[in-house]
């Protein structure tokens, strides 16, 4: 064979391997998206019945799912579950948060962060600030505009000695042995969600609908489920005159709301009235001093209408705009 044939097979010879080669690339490729897509599926039908939608937080995504998983051991193992909890309670307890079991009565099961805490009954148990959590989270259970009976207040971290803000949200499971116990987990500095205000905002609102005046006396209580960290839940009139301040626990300084200008000159207040003539509720972005360097930040005003007695009020909060990484 000559030269020039062996340099023609030499070459179909070494275009053939590259052909392999590349095919077998291309399938290990596919297979492992094939998996991947399987895998990714798999996840997605798992939470199929979970609406995350609502958050803009990661962190909050994962404690939401965390209690949910417990929730479902819990609801088709029953108490026997408890003995796997217990045995994997690094599994259940994590640098950011950790689970816990309690009957409704305020019973702890099981708590893998604070295994003293089991058998204890919390339901006279009080915050630094004198908060009631435990009829809270019996509360919110119950809260159609809480879907995931989130519970807001101070406690500390297992083997630390200070309080840390802390958001927790709940399942409640009827299990196979006929009991009703609730599922938690909270973590501490949450990022302040939007979702958060809307649920105690629409709350206050359908409180004063229901109750009438005596409502706001509920809704100004510092250790209501309306004021929680820097978030309080204020109501004022049309005209602009407070029923609830944001600030203080008074109303002696008559401020008028829909006058009162952001850092770079806004409105906000009046800018989410004219918005509410189309609207059952808005978010109003505004700018206000940051609380260490001063510097400029965003803000959020969450705000709906409400009918106390026969008059329009407006009910409100405002918390942290949501900033990346999400």
């Amino acid at each position: 064979m000559g030269e020039q044939a062996l340099q023609s097979v030499r070459s179909h010879r070494k275009s053939d391997n590259r052909s392999r080669r590349r095919r077998f690339v291309i399938g290990v490729v596919l297979a492992l998206l094939m998996i991947l897509v399987a895998v990714l599926s798999g996840c997605q039908s798992r939470y199929e019945a979970l609406d995350l939608s609502m958050y803009q937080y990661r962190d909050t995504k994962n404690l939401v799912k965390f209690v949910y998983d417990a929730s479902r051991i819990l609801s088709e193992e029953g108490l026997t579950s408890l003995a796997y909890f217990r045995d994997n309670r690094a599994r259940f307890e994590t640098p950011d948060y950790y689970l816990y079991i309690y009957d409704t009565t305020g019973t702890n099961f099981y708590h893998a962060g604070m295994e003293e805490m089991e058998g204890k009954n919390v339901w006279d148990v009080t915050d630094k600030n004198g908060k009631r959590i435990f009829p809270l989270i019996v509360e919110a259970l119950e809260d159609a505009n809480n879907p995931h009976a989130w519970v807001h207040y101070s406690w500390w971290e297992p083997g630390r000695f200070y309080p840390v803000p802390k958001s927790s949200c709940h399942f409640k499971v009827a299990t196979p042995d006929g009991e009703e116990l609730i599922v938690g987990g909270g973590i501490n500095f949450p990022h302040e969600e939007k979702e958060f205000i809307r649920i105690v905002v629409d709350d206050a609102a359908e409180l004063i609908e229901r109750v009438g005046p005596d409502a706001l006396v509920d809704i100004a209580d510092p250790v209501s489920e309306y004021n929680y960290r820097d978030v309080r839940v204020f109501v004022f009139r049309q005209d602009g005159e407070m029923l609830i301040s944001p600030a203080i626990n008074s109303t002696f300084s008559q401020t008028n709301l829909l006058e009162c200008v952001d850092e770079v000159g806004q409105k906000p207040f009046a800018q989410a009235l004219e918005e509410l003539e189309s609207a059952d509720s808005v978010w109003e972005m505004f700018m206000a001093k940051g609380p260490y360097q001063r510097r400029l930040i965003r803000k959020c005003l969450y705000i709906r209408e409400a009918t106390l007695v026969d008059e329009q009020v407006y009910v409100a909060a405002i918390t942290d705009l949501p900033e990346p990484p999400y």
